[in-house]
Formats: C-alpha cells, structure tokens, sequence
C-alpha cells in the first residue's frame, strides 16, 4: 500500500524538489515495502536521477542545434560575408561541422524552414542526432528503472521487445511483441508493458522515419502535455473536429438495478464507486444532492468513464470524446455537463464535488479547469479513480483534488506519469496508489476493482478519502440522473 501526499500540510512521502529526481518509494519501491533494489540490479532512484540529467543534456543539446541552425541560415551571415568574407566562410564551416560531426551534434539541425527540411532530411536517412541519443538513453534508463518494481518488464520476452524499442528496429520489435502476445494473450501483454507504454510510444516518435510526430516524444520527455499524437504527429485540434457536438442532458428515471444500488448510496468512496459502476458507459451520469451534517446543501456529479464498443457514438462517452478529453479541456462531455447543471438549476455559489472514472475523472478535472464554471460555484473536490489527469490543473487552487490508481492499469499511466517517471505529484494533490490482484487490463481498469481494493487491503485509504470528504456527510435528498448526448 502506498500513498503520495503534495498538499504540504501532511505529507505521506517526501517530495522531490522540482527538476531533480526525488523520493520514488511510492512508484519504485517493491510492492511488499521494502522499498530498494533487488541484489544486484541497479538502484532506480540512480536510474531516473541520470535519466532527468539526460533530458535536460538532450534537450539542451537541441536547442544548441536550433540556435547554430539559425545563425546559419540568417541573413546577417549573408551580409557579414559582403563585409568580411573570410571570417564569414570561417563561422559557416564550424557552424556546418559542429551540426554534423559525429563529435558534435550529430546532424542537429533543427528549427526553422531551413533547419526542419535538414532534421526532414536526417530523419528519413536514419541520422540519428547527438540530442535524440541522449533522449533515447534517458527512456532507456526510465524503462530499466520500472523494471525494478515490475519484475514482468524484466522477464525475457519483455525485454526482447523494450531492447528493439531502443534500438529503433521496428521490424525486430513487431516479431517480439507477437511472440509476447502469441505467449500471454492480448490482454497480460499490454498489461506487462503498460507500467512504460509511454516511454515506449516516445522512443517510436524519436526513431521512426515520420519526421512530424518528434514533438509528442520531446514533450512527453520534458514532462510536458504533448499536443501531437505519437503516430501520425496529428494536432490535438483536429480531435475538436471529430467530436463537435454543443452537449445536450436529459433527465431519466433510473432501471431497476440502478434504483437499487442507489437505495444505499452515501458519502464514502466505495460507494461513490459502486454507484459510478451501475451508471454504466451509455451516457447516464448522476447528479446527487445533499443535506449535509452542518446544514448547508451541496452537490455531487457522478461521471462514468468510456464505452469501447464503437469508436464513435451518439453520446459524449466514446474513444473519440475520451481522446479528446485526454488533449482537450472543452470536450461535449463537458459542454453536455455544463448544461446539466444548469438544468438542474444547481444554485450560483453552490459547492460541488465531481467523481469520475476513467474519462469521467478526466472530464471532472476539465469542468474544473474552466475558469467560468469555477467562478459560478464552488468546486471543493474532484475525486478521479483510473483517470489520466496529471497534465491537468483546476482553476481554483482550492479545489481537492484526489487521484486514486491501480498501478496496474494501463490507462492511468497515459498521462505520462508512470512508475518511470521523473516527475512527482503534483502540489496540493493527494494521490494514493497501489498494486492488486487484477493484473490484467482491462480488468484493472474496471470500477469493481477499484472498488475492491478499497473495500480490502486498501481500506486505510479508503478512509483517508472518506476523511477528506467529510463535509457531504449527510442525508442524500435527490439521486437524479441525466442521459448525456452529443446533440
């Protein structure tokens, strides 16, 4: 069981001092807590300390080849040699060799017209910069550091796969990830590399021959929020265009189990999990009110996550809004949320408290980035359980916002913080995480494991949400749900 605390008031863990790598017990430390390497493999704290000092050498490394990219290319060259023609010819020929020597940049041309049909040029003739070395090198060592807390990364096949992944060759890559498939099954082979998917889409970025999908592994290496995706190097904004609906909710009765589940709903994490599970992913959510213990009335927004039966669907609760929903804060999920709340007449200055799963956690972390929403009323809490979220920010610094993950499930690492990640919590987040017996995705993923695990070995931090909660303590006067469409 473990836990990561940044709101700085009481502190689980320590946290790292941004930039450097800090303490990872949380992420790296063996599932059983004792917490350090196994004899004889590297200490991963070392591992991702050297991979932070890696990124920022890469990173450092290309913004050198912009720059000598740019002198290069800038007209005031073009007139010094008018002037001073030796001199000129001198600076241009170190500026071409430290851009192409092996023992410079390695061919680091980049930025600009000039310097991106150069970087073009070396990307499909396989040349490889000294900045995308280094780069490599940083996942490499993020990959060998998740190895450490994830045995099943380090087990022959796995390793098969990660090695071709590094080296760029695709081809040996393919035939390793089907004999890894063709041995475990879809299922526990995703769910083996997912603790590094994103290390591994990056390093795919880096090495193919596509030159525009680079930025997703520069950014993603930065730490950042990339805003391309890793195949095809498409803009997030295209994503706008697949999933343009103005939002439309409706109100509906609930069916006969959903009835039944909310007979015993109240204001504990479990339940809100269990609830969350009955809505199902057609597009239902629940708005819940409360008379709370101290009088005042609050509010509850229950937000289910996505249905993988078809790509696109009538509702905002498909792949293409949940992709959206991961690059994008105004999504028809949240246009169709806005509306409900307005038709629900949930009063201007009310406190409200968003729960979702999976595209419904990244979805309560959008409605609370909007500025307007925030200003309306306000939102105490967003409570988020395989979601996605940590590129995210809410609008009001006050707003709670608490991050359950199964470490096993493959969505939650989408975000680019994974166990080999260098980056920590962010501040004022209670993140709590764990590991539990349902390995496989999408099983780890589901409602009813979270749900589980709470109810079982993690049940202490089930009370660490309940105690953060506590001020919807009360009696639940209306259960009302709302059937979320797309238009």
């Amino acid at each position: 069981m473990t836990s990561q605390v940044a709101d700085g008031a009481t502190p689980d863990t320590a946290q790292p001092i941004p930039g450097q790598a800090g303490p990872r017990a949380d992420r790296l430390g063996s599932v059983s807590g004792t917490a350090g390497p196994a004899a004889g493999r590297p200490d991963p704290e070392l591992l991702i300390a050297a991979s932070v000092l890696l990124a920022e050498a890469a990173h450092t490394a290309r913004r050198a080849g912009a720059d000598l990219t740019g002198a290069l290319s800038s007209w005031r060259l073009g007139l010094a040699a008018v002037r001073r023609p030796g001199w000129a010819l001198g600076a241009a020929v170190s500026c071409a060799k430290a851009l192409t020597s092996p023992s410079g940049l390695g061919f680091g041309a980049n930025g600009g017209l000039v310097g991106e049909l150069a970087r073009t040029a070396g990307t499909v003739t396989h040349r490889r910069p000294a900045a995308v070395a280094m780069a490599v090198d940083a996942f490499a060592l993020r990959i060998e550091a998740a190895a450490v807390a994830h045995p099943n990364l380090d087990s022959a096949l796995a390793r098969r796969l990660t090695d071709a992944m590094v080296e760029g060759n695709r081809w040996k890559a393919l035939r390793a990830l089907h004999a890894l498939v063709e041995r475990l099954g879809v299922t526990r082979a995703l769910t083996t590399v997912s603790p590094v998917i994103t290390e591994l889409l990056a390093l795919l970025g880096l090495l193919d021959e596509n030159p525009v999908n680079d930025d997703f592994s520069w950014v993603t290496l930065a730490g950042g929020v990339p805003t391309t995706d890793p195949f095809f190097g498409l803009p997030r904004s295209l994503l706008g265009y697949l999933d343009p609906g103005p939002g439309r909710a409706e109100r509906t009765e609930p069916d006969s189990i959903l009835a039944k589940v909310l007979t015993t709903s109240r204001n504990d994490i479990v339940s809100y999990i269990n609830d969350i599970g009955a809505l199902g992913n057609h597009g239902l959510v629940l708005l819940r009110r409360v008379e709370c213990a101290d009088g005042q009335v609050r509010y509850v927004l229950l937000l289910p996550g996505t249905s993988f039966l078809l790509p696109s669907n009538n509702t905002p609760q498909d792949l293409v809004g949940a992709f959206n929903g991961f690059v994008r804060s105004d999504t028809t999920y949240t246009r169709a949320a806005r509306q409900l709340l307005r038709r629900a007449g949930v009063p201007d200055g009310s406190e409200l408290m968003f729960v979702g799963h999976s595209l419904g956690g990244l979805t309560a972390m959008n409605l609370a980035m909007d500025v307007e929403l925030a200003s309306t009323y306000r939102i105490t809490h967003v409570i988020t359980f395989g979601s996605p979220i940590d590129t995210k920010r809410p609008a009001d610094h006050t707003t709670r916002v608490i991050s359950l993950v199964n470490k096993h499930d493959v969505i939650s690492t989408l975000d680019g913080r994974g166990p080999a990640s260098p980056h920590a919590v962010p501040a004022g987040w209670v993140e709590l995480t764990w590991l539990d017996e349902s390995y496989d995705y999408p099983l780890s993923h589901a409602p009813q494991a979270y749900s589980d695990s709470l109810r079982g070995e993690m049940a202490p931090h089930r009370d660490r949400v309940n105690e953060l909660i506590e001020a919807y303590d009360g009696e639940v006067v209306g259960n009302q749900p709302y059937m979320l469409r797309d238009k």
